[in-house]
């Protein structure tokens, strides 16, 4: 297996995997498969754990599989999830989220928290609620006593993750992406296509990491009966979808049990051809078209422009990002090399007119 590539949190300097474990589906796998799971995900190079888990016997399998290993590992956990009644359960008020929270450490054994979370926010409403309660005040002053290393946010919906952002404390946003709820398909599918582009980019900009839950869109988007769009992508597709987006650190893999592991980790022996997601622009909606997903589906271009990374920095530099024109500086070869030779118009499912995209990002960056 190919080892694990990394990308860097740009507020915390964390170097996070970018396939990372999530266990909201491994319950029925039981404590010692769990266990084991964990082990495997450590030794393969797997650091960051997402703990919205379904069932609380999964905080004690990570504590016997992080003995003697608790700096390998990255946890994001949530301030709001409870395992009362041995089950996930969404719990509200100040002590209830302090006594749920103080039972996740213990039974994982640990006395910090990598990303502390405000848990599963999905209206402004919601999000007010917390501040004015004081679960905000509480993770933040679990951060002043180290207790909490980073704080993030959990949500589906962009306007409020923008809010989140807006207060500065926040170094992380859980969010589900996948190009069905990109493009307004499914239960989850909040926010118009150009708000959650608009989150990707201001995470960038802001040097905030985006961890990935949903990626598959909870198993449908590979299989073809229950797709939205009638057809299956597989989980390779789906994973590098989102790892093209801009701001995302790592995806959460959902896992069962070990197998689900190796087949998320396959991901990274996979050829560009197995990464080409391209198909997805047979059943692109009106308002996508004319967008670049950074796919590179257009490579390779004649004249060696990287035509999804010229178009990434340019976004990234029209949506605030300071580095993002010194990024497009270091290229080695810039979009005057363009020679307007219609490649990339021709082989692009998403019909984006490169090469005036290319005069005008020219122009941007000569100015």
């Amino acid at each position: 297996m190919a080892e694990m590539l990394y990308r860097k949190v740009a507020r915390t300097g964390d170097e996070v995997g970018v396939i990372g474990m999530g266990t909201s589906s491994n319950g029925e796998a039981g404590a010692e498969e769990t266990r084991r799971t964990v082990e495997l995900a450590l030794d393969s190079g797997v650091n960051y754990f997402d703990l919205a888990s379904a069932t609380g016997m999964t905080f004690g399998a990570f504590g016997e599989a992080l003995k003697g290993r608790r700096e390998e590992a990255m946890l994001q956990m949530h301030f709001g999830a409870d395992y009362a009644t041995g089950e996930y359960g969404r719990v509200y008020g100040l002590d209830n989220v302090r006594k749920s929270i103080k039972w996740q450490m213990s039974k994982v054994g640990t006395d910090y928290i990598d990303y502390g979370f405000i848990h599963c926010i999905d209206s402004l409403s919601e999000l007010d609620d917390e501040w004015d309660g004081g679960i905000v005040d509480y993770i933040q002053e679990l951060k002043d006593e180290g207790a909490v290393h980073h704080i993030g946010i959990s949500t589906h919906t962009p306007s409020v993750a923008q809010k989140a952002l807006d207060s500065g404390i926040v170094d992380m946003v859980m969010f589900s992406i996948n190009p069905a709820y990109d493009w307004k398909q499914g239960e989850f599918a909040y926010g118009e296509i150009g708000e959650r582009s608009d989150l990707y980019r201001r995470c960038e900009s802001d040097g905030v990491g985006i961890s990935v839950m949903k990626a598959f869109g909870g198993g449908q988007l590979t299989d073809a009966k229950i797709s939205p769009f009638g057809r299956a992508l597989t989980a390779t597709q789906c994973i590098q979808y989102a790892l093209d987006k801009p701001g995302v650190v790592t995806v959460l893999a959902g896992v069962r049990n070990r197998d689900d592991l190796r087949s998320a980790l396959a991901h990274l022996d996979s050829t560009p051809d197995d990464r080409d997601y391209s198909v997805i622009g047979s059943f692109t909606p009106p308002e996508a078209e004319g967008r670049c997903v950074y796919c590179n589906h257009c490579r390779p271009c004649p004249a060696g422009l990287d035509i999804g990374l010229v178009n990434k920095y340019y976004d990234l530099a029209r949506a605030g990002d300071a580095l993002a024109a010194e990024h497009y500086a270091g290229l080695a070869v810039k979009a005057d090399a363009c020679t307007g030779c219609g490649h990339c118009n021709y082989t692009c499912p998403f019909h984006v007119d490169q090469m005036a995209r290319m005069a005008e990002i020219r122009g941007y960056f000569d100015q």
